[in-house]
């Protein structure tokens, strides 16, 4: 049965689904749920994300959880748990570059990829590395980092509308055999409940989407952490910008195939992605009432600036890498800080009986700009995107006006997420 015979068979059965219903068969139904019959990531994909498109982002977060491991008064085992690895690149560029930071560093890491239904071992010659597949995370007593990348955007979320009878839900009914959006009661109180706890009233006609997860997902990181740190990286906002009803009056649901936003998520179910950005005041909420930390909230851009991005782009023109290899090392590079793209992303740091600790990609340090100066720039390989070969290379001249990161350039644009 496909994914789009299972929505209609639930909706014969119930009349009516709730979005979030829809869009958990729609992404994750083990026979033609989009993440469960194909790699969607890459140039062949139907969007890239940071590890992709450049090593030195797994290298710099590789820079930054050394920190944490010596914060933690250097563990072994350090475990990294990566809910939504996929394929594992993340895992592969930070265990490798891992080997060239100080210590024990590399020989303390324990890097555990966690999925839900992706199959497959994470490649060969990575040591102390591991694939679970579980619906959850079922682990006790870590210490580390639980670290994800575009994971909670992956989640299903309801929609809901505000109207003159007040708040309603959208769900997903059939009329004359056509899949059709209706509106009704709220399937659960926690939907008005989330808005009043922020403090945020919806404009008439404003449609917005909630992630009921949340709570449960952060609960279950706190349970699974003695003593560590998490980082989520993800496209996003804080609540008030995100629910800005003059910005996003009509929320900010998305679908993807090849590349291209199809906005029709009623159609090519299965085939296409579905996202919505992630509401990161309410995800600070949740791990701070699962007993966590909040440590900081900055954009990707400010992070990797703080752990010296800059420096390695500058050693790029003093290197003996032939001009076609420059063009895409420089590009990805860039893609990684770019405005309105990936350096836009949020990065939400917490942390369990670790107190408040001053990170490196949250602040600036002398000495994270020190190390990050001893050590290689790492380089595009065969695994990760070359740029300019999937657009035209003078792109990279548009992102170049944007380096260095400097004070008047830390707010928002508009909106506008070309990875996803």
């Amino acid at each position: 049965m496909s994914a789009e015979s299972e929505v209609r068979r639930r909706i014969q059965e119930r009349v009516r689904i709730t979005f979030a219903a829809f869009m958990e068969i729609a992404l994750y139904w083990p026979r033609g749920g989009y993440y469960t019959s194909r790699e969607p990531i890459g140039a062949h994909g139907d969007y890239y994300t940071s590890p992709a498109v450049h090593p030195a982002f797994g290298a710099l977060l590789a820079v930054q959880l050394y920190q944490m491991w010596q914060l933690l008064d250097r563990p072994a085992p350090f475990t990294i748990l990566e809910p939504g690895a996929g394929s594992g690149l993340l895992c592969r560029d930070i265990s490798s570059y891992a080997k060239k930071l100080p210590g024990d560093f590399a020989a303390s890491l324990h890097y555990v990829c966690l999925d839900r239904r992706i199959a497959g071992p994470i490649e060969s010659g990575l040591a102390k590395t591991s694939r679970v597949l579980a619906d959850g995370v079922p682990f006790r007593g870590l210490q580390g980092c639980v670290l994800s990348n575009e994971y909670l955007d992956a989640f299903p979320v309801h929609q809901v509308v505000m109207t003159t009878d007040g708040l309603k839900e959208v769900y997903i009914g059939l009329e004359d055999g056509k899949l059709v959006e209706l509106t009704g009661e709220p399937s659960d109180p926690r939907l008005a409940a989330r808005f009043e706890g922020l403090g945020i009233t919806l404009a008439q006609g404003q449609t917005a989407e909630v992630n009921l997860t949340l709570d449960r997902c952060y609960q279950d990181i706190a349970a699974a952490m003695d003593r560590g740190f998490v980082l989520s990286i993800d496209y996003g906002r804080t609540a008030q910008d995100l629910y800005d009803p003059e910005r996003r009056f009509r929320g900010t649901l998305v679908t993807y195939q090849q590349h291209i936003q199809t906005d029709s998520p009623l159609t090519r179910i299965g085939s296409q992605d579905i996202t919505a950005q992630v509401d990161f005041t309410s995800a600070a909420q949740a791990g701070e009432d699962a007993r966590l930390d909040t440590l900081g909230l900055v954009t990707q851009r400010e992070f990797l600036s703080n752990l010296n991005l800059d420096y390695w782009l500058q050693y790029l023109r003093d290197t003996s890498l032939l001009p076609r290899q420059m063009q895409a090392n420089r590009a990805g590079i860039l893609d990684l800080v770019r405005p309105e793209g990936l350096g836009d992303f949020k990065i939400l740091a917490q942390g369990k009986n670790v107190g408040k600790p001053e990170l490196w990609g949250l602040n600036q340090s002398t000495e994270a700009t020190e190390l990050v100066k001893s050590l290689p720039v790492p380089t595009l390989t065969d695994r990760h995107i070359s740029l300019p070969d999937g657009r035209s290379s003078g792109s990279e001249v548009e992102f170049e006006a944007f380096w260095p990161l400097t004070d008047s350039e830390t707010s928002e644009g508009p909106d506008g997420m070309p990875s996803r």
